[in-house]
């Protein structure tokens, strides 16, 4: 009966999300995208003992599988750390009902077994675990052996959470993780310590064995009570009330005033930046856009592929005018509300969001002078870039900020938070990165690289001269989505 109390209270948080229609769409994307990943499982469960006997037809197939399980492990639990979130739901409103916090914490629980991470790995495992049954392996030994992976997998889910429970208010969290998965990789790639081989013999020894199968099952059980001991000290009303005590040094922000009205808009949007985990990562994340073109330019299979600067130039100049606009207003989301009780000009407010970005553009094009070293084309594509991306990409982000409709928490970790992500986000990098590079490859191959470039230059220069119009029809925009956006930042995604 509770299960079921649960489960009607989340279906209807979901239906009647202000966000409902959008949240659908990236459903049904990610159902899709789901569909592919078990055809390429479950393929290469039925292809993999065949195609090993095939290439290596001295090695048994077993074996060799069995001495890749370590680093399936490893990538397993990268790819949890970065992509898994612990399934949530609202429970405050819970906590004043007569309803046991032991109940609450083992659906929340529950609920993360049937992840589709977990559900993933079977689609791999039986079919290989058939073949191997056909092909004369013993039942009783490929059963538990099939029942140790498994065991594992839910180790692993399980693991992962007690993990980004210690490192989730740290910054750089994913760090320590990264750093640890690849000291076993190398530790194991350079013969110092052999994890493959153990991992090997262990599951071996399972499989000739099978009552080892007890000690993962007893791993299983200490990962689940720990998982619920956490969440439980966390299960209260006044959980994350107390903050912590940090000195606040305040920056100089007088050359702010230079821009007129909206200065206080751009003050305000600094400290936001600064001041909060996750908007402090737009900073962070303008280094590696701006070293981005050190992947391809100094490689010898790009230098011809001219059409691909415009693509380098647009991330590399436009890194911090993607990461930043695509949650605008969200940023303000926690607040928005007395925001806009407030008696602003709703265009300031987005000139200001503009000009951050504009500058941004500006001030990374100059760092990436230094490109010229690669040819004066990479610098000539990166400067049509940069006027492409202040005259049109800087409105066409703006303009789908109003379809915003998911809150941000400010105060979460910055790393792999995809918290505010909708449709929004998805849809908006079409134009943002295939139109000018389809543009700019279309009028390339017919024309010539100097005319392809004049022609991006002269987009943007358009979208610049035209600026104060495409700011009026976007701020029309803002207004009419004012109290959707509102009620939508008001509820909890």
């Amino acid at each position: 009966m509770m299960i079921k109390l649960f489960l009607g209270l989340e279906w209807k948080s979901f239906v009647r999300s202000a966000s409902f229609g959008k949240s659908l769409g990236i459903k049904i994307l990610l159902g899709f995208l789901a569909i592919y990943f078990m055809a390429v499982f479950l393929i290469m469960g039925i292809a993999l003992f065949p195609a090993l006997k095939k290439i290596f037809p001295d090695e048994d197939p077993f074996l060799m599988v069995n001495g890749f399980l370590f680093y399936w492990i490893l990538g397993d639990l990268l790819m949890r750390f970065f992509f898994q979130k612990l399934p949530v739901m609202h429970v405050k409103p819970l906590l004043v009902l007569p309803i046991k916090r032991h109940k609450i914490v083992n659906y929340v629980l529950g609920k993360s077994v049937v992840s589709f991470f977990n559900f993933l790995p079977f689609f791999a495992i039986i079919p290989f675990g058939v073949t191997l049954i056909l092909n004369d392996y013993p039942l009783y030994s490929v059963v538990f052996w099939m029942l140790a992976l498994a065991l594992t997998v839910f180790i692993i889910n399980f693991f992962n959470f007690i993990v980004e429970n210690y490192l989730a208010e740290k910054e750089l969290s994913f760090l320590p993780v990264v750093l640890l998965v690849g000291l076993f990789f190398a530790m194991d790639y350079f013969d110092i310590v052999s994890f493959r081989v153990f991992v090997s013999k262990a599951y071996l020894t399972i499989y000739d064995q099978p009552y080892y199968n007890l000690v993962l099952v007893v791993v299983l059980m200490a990962l689940y009570v720990l998982n619920g001991k956490l969440l439980t000290e966390k299960l209260f009303l006044d959980s994350g009330l107390k903050s912590e005590i940090k000195e606040v040094r305040t920056s100089n922000l007088n050359w702010t005033k230079n821009f007129g009205g909206i200065a206080p808009f751009m003050q305000m949007d600094l400290k936001l930046i600064w001041r909060n985990k996750r908007s402090k990562s737009s900073v962070w994340i303008v280094l590696m856009g701006l070293l981005y073109g050190l992947f391809f330019y100094p490689n010898p299979r790009f230098q011809d592929l001219t059409s691909f600067y415009v693509f380098v130039g647009v991330f590399s100049t436009g890194i911090f005018l993607i990461n930043f606009g695509q949650f605008i207003p969200a940023w303000d989301s926690s607040y928005y509300k007395l925001l806009m009780s407030q008696n602003i000009k709703y265009k300031q407010y987005l000139e200001s969001k503009f000009t951050l970005m504009a500058l941004s553009v500006v001030i990374l094009f100059v760092l990436g002078i230094p490109y010229v070293y690669f040819g004066w084309k990479v610098l000539l594509a990166h400067f049509a870039a940069a006027i492409y991306n202040v005259g049109v990409n800087s409105h066409v982000i703006l303009y789908g900020g109003s379809f915003n409709r998911k809150k941000i928490d400010l105060s979460q970790k910055a790393a792999f938070n995809y918290q505010g992500t909708g449709a929004v986000q998805w849809l908006i990098g079409i134009p943002l990165m295939l139109l000018p590079m389809g543009i700019f490859a279309l009028f390339n191959a017919l024309i010539g690289f100097e005319i392809a470039s004049l022609v991006l230059i002269l987009s943007g220069i358009v979208g610049i001269v035209f600026h104060e119009k495409l700011m009026q029809h976007i701020t029309r925009r803002y207004l009419n989505s004012k109290y959707k956006m509102i009620d939508a930042f008001g509820q909890d995604n």
